[in-house]
């Protein structure tokens, strides 16, 4: 009796610790595969997503909007007229691009892959639109843009700012530009001087142009769905723009929208600025850092030089305190010490760059010419 009931204990114990077994078997097994998920993500599956049959990257801003309603009021509000050349950016297989076609005389698209060139062309061909489409395959960064009336694009969000740069400061003529952006994009290009959001790239886009809000976009729209949801905006060149030397107002703005809510009196005290607007003024005015002023003596002076450095580096401290009493005498006197560039209008900020240029300190290096627009 004692004997069978031990066992039935061992069996029960036994059956116990396979029962365990099992579960911890599957637990690992279970780890395992979702580790292996994971690792399939990490290594680029999640980047690409396939749509008939089609695989698009995230990485490239591959994502096609193919909700039809949404494609309609984006024509619809850009006012295209059927004389209208349309410059179309990033068509994709071209959902946007058949809208377009039935509603202009004829679409110029840039688009970088020749997978979606091919797709593109075989079904503009097959519904009889060939003749109204151009489509020029390069990097639309690098590429001269024929004359065209209008910009209608769903724009790949790692390209928006120095696009919308080269769309707003360059050579060609246009009336708006209806652009489908990062809905955070989009908010830093609408804001307005005070707003939170109001930054360098807002300040130099609305110098030259008018931004208006049209609508929001769902992420759920778009094949593959980005991870953020987007925006419409219409961008419109203004008539008059203001006298102003495009890259030295975009080096002006760099500098002071750098610590965008810093004052202007202690953003132009730190020393690395001060220097490095000591040696452009001096190149523009024609001099060299450490003779900008007559206190570092005659360069015909007898005096011998020890070869120690010592009197260059007296020259140009002397020349640097000078030079920054110079800026922030200018802020002072005018009433900018201590206001913030994120709280300053167009009309003021252009005044101040007056001011400073007047004054001999500029901010442009004349040996680059950088035409950038970043987002900060």
């Amino acid at each position: 009796m004692i004997l069978r009931l031990k066992n039935q204990t061992l069996g029960k114990i036994n059956l116990t610790r396979s029962y365990l077994s099992s579960l911890v078997f599957r637990r690992d097994s279970h780890s395992h595969d979702r580790r292996r998920r994971g690792y399939e993500r990490d290594v680029g599956i999640e980047e690409k997503k396939e749509h008939d049959g089609l695989f698009l990257c995230k990485s490239k801003g591959q994502h096609l909007l193919t909700n039809t309603r949404i494609l309609d009021a984006i024509v619809r509000c850009s006012d295209v007229r059927p004389t209208d050349t349309v410059l179309e950016i990033g068509p994709g297989t071209g959902n946007l691009t058949m809208k377009l076609l039935e509603a202009s005389q004829n679409v110029v698209a840039v688009e970088l892959d020749k997978r979606m060139v091919e797709i593109l062309r075989k079904r503009v061909s097959d519904h009889g639109f060939a003749h109204k489409l151009t489509i020029i395959q390069k990097d639309v960064l690098k590429t001269d843009f024929p004359q065209f009336d209008l910009v209608v694009a769903n724009i790949p969000y790692n390209i928006s700012s120095p696009l919308v740069a080269k769309l707003v400061y360059g050579s060609n003529t246009f009336r708006s530009a209806t652009l489908l952006l990062q809905k955070e994009f989009s908010r830093r290009l609408l804001a307005n001087p005070g707003d939170s959001d109001f930054n360098r790239l807002a300040v130099n886009v609305k110098l030259v142009a008018d931004v208006k809000f049209v609508m929001d976009v769902s992420k759920r729209e778009f094949v593959p769905p980005p991870k953020v949801d987007s925006s419409v905006v219409m961008i419109t060149p203004k008539e008059i723009i203001p006298d102003v030397n495009v890259q030295e107002w975009l080096a002006f703005t760099r500098s002071c929208f750098g610590k965008k809510n810093k004052t202007l009196g202690s953003m132009f005290r730190q020393k690395k600025k001060v220097m490095e607007l000591l040696s452009l003024s001096a190149e523009r005015n024609g001099s060299k850092v450490g003779v900008m002023n007559q206190t570092c003596g005659d360069s015909d002076s007898d005096v011998e030089e020890d070869g120690d450095g010592k009197d260059d580096l007296l020259c140009l401290d002397t020349d640097a305190s000078m030079f920054k009493e110079r800026v922030i005498g200018i802020l002072r006197t005018n009433g900018f010490e201590e206001k913030r560039p994120s709280k300053l209008s167009h009309s003021e900020l252009l005044h101040l760059l007056s001011l400073f240029n007047r004054a001999g300190v500029f901010f442009h290096d004349i040996t680059s010419l950088p035409m950038d627009l970043p987002e900060s």
